[in-house]
């Protein structure tokens, strides 16, 4: 098992003791049951389990898109869920970048524009952020639809534009929630290729959640989760 010493300066992300509990008329749930783990710059980590273990409740928490019930997440030595609700989502635009199955694009207006949502969100200078967006675009393959809109794109293309959105804003942390679920096995190998590139060339923090033990196995680290805790680490590189 390969486990990161939380004394490790190059440590990005901690979680620590994460318990969450949900509330409903059949009764409480536990979703996750004090999951424990730490992440180090650049390295690309996948969360593994089957459908109801819990690593998707994991990744908004992660992402402090949900609070947990108790624990801490800490990300570049902040914990996260110590801040109010204002400054937990201007921490979440400028720290963590989403990528999501279903990409969550804005079909009304174009690729560009939604390339430079987060940056909009933060305030960046107008003609920086049309340079940063068409410099992503570039970078991955698809500048020359940058005045298309969405649903004009195939889907490979679309998660290219997605991944893109959550690099904008130059995140600390990079969240893909199963980035190539819906998309057939040749795309989904070129996406997860182009964050394998992300994490490489760039140094880029990567957890992604995922069904697939293939790509699983082709990152850094695997943790597999079941029942809400985590039932084993592997490191693969």
């Amino acid at each position: 098992m390969n486990t990161n010493n939380g004394s490790d300066d190059s440590v990005v992300l901690k979680v620590e003791n994460i318990v969450k509990i949900f509330e409903s008329a059949a009764g409480r749930v536990a979703a996750l049951r004090g999951v424990n783990l730490s992440i180090r710059k650049g390295e690309f980590v996948s969360i593994v389990g089957p459908s109801g273990s819990g690593k998707s409740t994991l990744l908004n928490m992660i992402g402090a898109l949900d609070r947990p019930t108790s624990g801490r997440v800490i990300i570049n030595g902040v914990d996260v869920f110590s801040l109010s609700d204002g400054e937990l989502a201007t921490m979440r635009n400028h720290l963590i970048g989403f990528i999501f199955q279903s990409y969550n694009l804005i079909n009304r207006t174009t690729v560009l524009k939604n390339v430079e949502l987060p940056a909009i969100l933060s305030g960046m200078d107008g003609s920086k952020m049309q340079q940063r967006a068409i410099k992503l675009l570039d970078v991955l393959g698809i500048s020359n639809k940058a005045d298309f809109k969405p649903t004009s794109l195939s889907g490979g293309q679309q998660q290219r534009v997605a991944i893109a959105r959550a690099l904008m804003n130059d995140p600390a942390i990079i969240l893909a929630d199963e980035p190539t679920g819906n998309l057939d096995t040749k795309t989904g190998n070129e996406v997860f290729d182009l964050l394998k590139m992300l994490s490489n060339k760039f140094r880029r923090t990567i957890v992604m959640v995922t069904h697939n033990p293939e790509l699983a196995e082709a990152t850094d680290r695997a943790i597999y989760i079941r029942d809400g805790t985590v039932e084993k680490e592997v490191a693969y590189h």
